[in-house]
C-alpha cells in the first residue's frame, strides 16, 4: 500500500491553499494523492469507516498535499483516522507522538487487529526490545510510529526515524504544546526541534480544545505558524451541561447520590488532588458503590489494572485526579461529575468531554463551591518558573558557555551545575529558548544572545510573566461558568471563539429559563427545579 501513486479521479477534492507545502511531505517525487475512492475503501475495509465526518476530508486531503495542519475537533470526532488512513499511502513512516501509556496502547491494539504495520516506543521497553524495534524503524518495516514525547529527546531515537524517514508527524493532544507547570512534560517543548531534526516533514496538530490565543502558541511553538486550520467546533447536543452549586461537602455528596440514582451508567467523578480522590472513592465505597481509584500516586500496574477494569463495565465510576481520560475510547460512559472545578475551562470541556462518545444522551456535572478556588490558586502559585530561578540558571550557563568558550554545553551539565530537578531545569531551558536567549540543539545548548544586566534578562523573560496572568483569568473564566445563570453552550462557543446560538436549550439555565424558574426582569435563579426534571432534559437532548 505504502508509495501507491495513483491520479485522483475526477471531481475529487482538490482545493488548495496558500499554506507552505514541501516536496519532503511524501519522501518520493512524483507522488500523488489517492483517488477518494481508493481511500474509502481502505478506511472501510481497515477501520469499518462507511462515511467521513467534518473536517476529515479537508484534513487528509491538506496532509496528502503536503501541507501543515492544526486540526480542532470535538471529542469523538474521529482525529486519529485523519493521519492513520493517509498513513496507509504515504511512501515513508508516519510519527504520532502521543502523551499517555495506556492511549498509545490502545490505538497500537486496534491498529494491529486491523492489519496495519505499527510500532511503539515508550517507557516500557526493555533496552533489547528497543533496539529491536529500533532496528525495524531503520529498515522502514512500519507505517505507523506511536512514541512518547521524551523519547524523542534521545539522540538514537532520532537517528533511527531519519534513517528511515518520516511523511508525516502527528501531535496527539496538541493543546498539552501550550501547557506549563508542575504537571507539565516539558518533553513537549522540544517537539519543534525534533521536527526540525527530521527534515520537517508535514505536521498534524490534533486536540479538542483550544482558544484561538492556545490555538496560535501551538502553531508558534510546533514551528508551523502557515498551517492550514480546521475548526469544526465543540458543540454537542448530546451533551447536557449543568452546575450543582453546593454550601458543604455534605451537600455535595447529596447530590453526587442523586446523580448516581438517576443514571445507571458509568461514569467518571474528577478530584483536583489525589488525596480528595482517595477520600470520595473511599467513601463511595461504604456507600456500596463499586468505584474505582485513578491518580499519579498509584502504582503503574494497578492503574492499567483500574483502566481496563472500568473499560470492561468493571467499575460504575472511577474516582479520578486529571491524569485519567486523556484518550480513553470507552463511547458509554453517561455522565463526568468534576468534585472540584478545574483550573480552566480547556480543561474542564477536555474532560467533560468524554461523556456521550456515542451520541446518546449524557450529561456533565459541576460540583460548584466557591471556596474551592483554593485550591486551583495554590497550584497557580507554584507553576510558573519564579524569575529568580530564571536569573539563577542564566548564571549557570553563562559561567559554562564562559569556560567552554561559547561552544554548547550538555542538559545535563548545567542540571548539575544548577542544583535544580531535571524537570524545572528543563522548563526553565524551554522558557530561555523561547526568549531567543539560547537554542537547543543536537551538541547541547548553544548561547544566541548574552546580557550584561539582569534587567536586560528581565524584558526578555516577561512574556513568561503574562502567561502566568492569562492562567489567573483562566480561572476566572472557570468561575464565572460556574456562576452564571446564561447559556453554558453559548459561553463556551464565546470562550474558545466560535459562534453559536443565543440559547441552546441543552442545559440546566435554559431548562430552568423555559420553566420559569428565572426573573424575567433579572437573571436571578428563583428556585432549583427537582433532579429529575434535569435528568429528564438531558435524556431528551
Amino acid at each position: 500500500m505504502r508509495g501507491t501513486a495513483v491520479r485522483p479521479t475526477p471531481g475529487a477534492a482538490t482545493r488548495m491553499t496558500t499554506s507552505k507545502k514541501r516536496t519532503a511531505a511524501t519522501g518520493v517525487p512524483g507522488f500523488r494523492r489517492p483517488a477518494w475512492k481508493q481511500l474509502m475503501a481502505e478506511a472501510q475495509a481497515r477501520f469499518g469507516v462507511e462515511e467521513l465526518r467534518p473536517g476529515q476530508q479537508e484534513i487528509i486531503e491538506a496532509l496528502l498535499d503536503g501541507e501543515d495542519v492544526l486540526g480542532v475537533m470535538p471529542t469523538g470526532a474521529g482525529k486519529s483516522l485523519c493521519f492513520q488512513l493517509p498513513a496507509l499511502f504515504l511512501p515513508k513512516a508516519t510519527v504520532v507522538v502521543s502523551p499517555l501509556l495506556a492511549l498509545m496502547r490502545d490505538q497500537h491494539d486496534k491498529l494491529s487487529e486491523a492489519e496495519v504495520a505499527v510500532v511503539k516506543l515508550d517507557s516500557t521497553l526493555t533496552a533489547r526490545e528497543a533496539d529491536a524495534l529500533a532496528g525495524e524503524v531503520r529498515r522502514g518495516e512500519h507505517e505507523i510510529i506511536y512514541v512518547t514525547p521524551e523519547q524523542l529527546e534521545k539522540p538514537e531515537r532520532i537517528e533511527a526515524l531519519r534513517k528511515a524517514g518520516v511523511s508525516l508527524f502527528v501531535v496527539d493532544e496538541a493543546h498539552c504544546v501550550s501547557q506549563w507547570g508542575h504537571d507539565f512534560r516539558p518533553a513537549f517543548l522540544s517537539l519543534r526541534d525534533a521536527v526540525q531534526q527530521l527534515g520537517h516533514p508535514p505536521v498534524l496538530a490534533l486536540t479538542a480544545t483550544a482558544t484561538p490565543q492556545v490555538r496560535e502558541d501551538v502553531l508558534e511553538q510546533l514551528g508551523i505558524r502557515d498551517a492550514r486550520r480546521v475548526n469544526t467546533g465543540i458543540r454537542r447536543d448530546n451533551l447536557f451541561m449543568e452546575v450543582a452549586r453546593t454550601v458543604n461537602p455534605e451537600a455535595k455528596k447529596a447530590r453526587l447520590l442523586k446523580l448516581l440514582q438517576d443514571e445507571p451508567g458509568t461514569g467518571i467523578i474528577y478530584t483536583s488532588t489525589v488525596r480528595k480522590a482517595e477520600e470520595v472513592w473511599k467513601w463511595l465505597q461504604d456507600a456500596g458503590i463499586e468505584a474505582g481509584r485513578y491518580h499519579g500516586k498509584m502504582k503503574a500496574r494497578e492503574r492499567e489494572e483500574t483502566q481496563q477494569r472500568f473499560m470492561e463495565n468493571g467499575y460504575r465510576v472511577i474516582v479520578a485526579t486529571k491524569a485519567f481520560g486523556l484518550g480513553i475510547d470507552k463511547p458509554d460512559i453517561r455522565f463526568v461529575a468534576h468534585w472540584q472545578f478545574p483550573d480552566s475551562l480547556e480543561s474542564y470541556y477536555q474532560e467533560a468531554g468524554r461523556a456521550g462518545r456515542d451520541g446518546k444522551p449524557a450529561r456533565a456535572v459541576l460540583f460548584y463551591r466557591l471556596e474551592d478556588r483554593r485550591i486551583q490558586s495554590y497550584f497557580l502559585g507554584g507553576k510558573y518558573p519564579r524569575r529568580e530561578q530564571s536569573q539563577a540558571l542564566y548564571a549557570v550557563l553563562r559561567e559554562q558557555w564562559a569556560q567552554r568558550q561559547g561552544k554548547p554545553v550538555s542538559l545535563k551539565a548545567v542540571t548539575e551545575a544548577s542544583g535544580l530537578p531535571a524537570a524545572r531545569v528543563k522548563v526553565l531551558v524551554a522558557q530561555l529558548a523561547g526568549a531567543g536567549i539560547l537554542e537547543r540543539g543536537t551538541r547541547g545548548l548553544q548561547q544566541l544572545r548574552g546580557f550584561e544586566t539582569l534587567e536586560e534578562l528581565d524584558a526578555y523573560l516577561s512574556a513568561y510573566e503574562k502567561r502566568h496572568q492569562s492562567d489567573r483569568e483562566r480561572l476566572k473564566q472557570m468561575m464565572h461558568y460556574g456562576q452564571t445563570t446564561g447559556c453554558r453552550w453559548r459561553l463556551l462557543n464565546e470562550y474558545f471563539g466560535e459562534p453559536g446560538p443565543a440559547d441552546c436549550g441543552r442545559c440546566d439555565n435554559c431548562v430552568e429559563r423555559a420553566a420559569g424558574h428565572f426573573d424575567a426582569a433579572s437573571p436571578t435563579r428563583l428556585a432549583t427545579p427537582p433532579p429529575s426534571s434535569l435528568a429528564s432534559a438531558s435524556s431528551a437532548a
